[in-house]
C-alpha cells in the first residue's frame, strides 16, 4: 500500500512538472511566433502542436495556402536551438529544415501556390534527449 501511494504521488508530481514545463514552452513559442527583428507581425493559426518526445519524432500535416507569408516557430525550453523541424511535400521532398541553419527557432517563408505538407519535429539529441516540444504556425498580418 505504501509503495502504491508513493508511486501515485511521484506520478502526480511528474504530471504537474510536465504540465508546467510545457505551459512555459508554449509561452516561449508564442513569443517567437509574434516577435520579429524586422518588425513583421504574425498571427497564430490557432493551433498549438505539442508533443512529449523521448528520442523520437512527431509528425503532423497541414496545408499552406498560396499567396500567404508564414512563420513556423518551435521551442523545447530556454535554449532556442533544441528543436529540429523539417517540412516535406507529400512525395517526401524536403522543402526546408532548420538543421541547415543551426536549428533556428523560426522560419519565415512565402508560399506561391497552395501545397499540403508534412512537418516533422524532433529534439537535437546532441542538446536534449527528452522533453516537451511545441510548434506553432502563424501568418503575416
Amino acid at each position: 500500500m505504501k509503495f502504491l501511494l508513493i508511486s501515485i504521488i511521484s506520478l502526480s508530481l511528474f504530471t504537474v512538472s510536465y504540465s508546467q514545463n510545457c505551459e512555459q514552452i508554449v509561452v516561449d513559442c508564442e513569443s517567437l511566433l509574434k516577435s520579429s527583428e524586422d518588425g513583421d507581425s504574425f498571427i497564430s493559426d490557432g493551433q498549438t502542436y505539442t508533443a512529449f518526445l523521448d528520442r523520437e519524432k512527431a509528425e503532423f500535416t497541414t496545408t499552406f495556402y498560396g499567396g500567404a507569408t508564414y512563420r513556423l516557430a518551435a521551442s523545447a525550453g530556454n535554449r532556442e536551438n533544441f528543436v529540429i523541424f523539417t517540412v516535406k511535400d507529400e512525395e517526401g521532398h524536403i522543402l526546408f529544415t532548420n538543421k541547415n541553419y543551426s536549428n533556428s527557432p523560426y522560419w519565415d517563408f512565402k508560399v506561391d501556390t497552395t501545397i499540403p505538407v508534412i512537418i516533422t519535429t524532433e529534439l537535437d539529441l546532441d542538446l536534449k534527449g527528452t522533453g516537451c516540444v511545441v510548434m506553432m504556425i502563424g501568418f503575416k498580418k
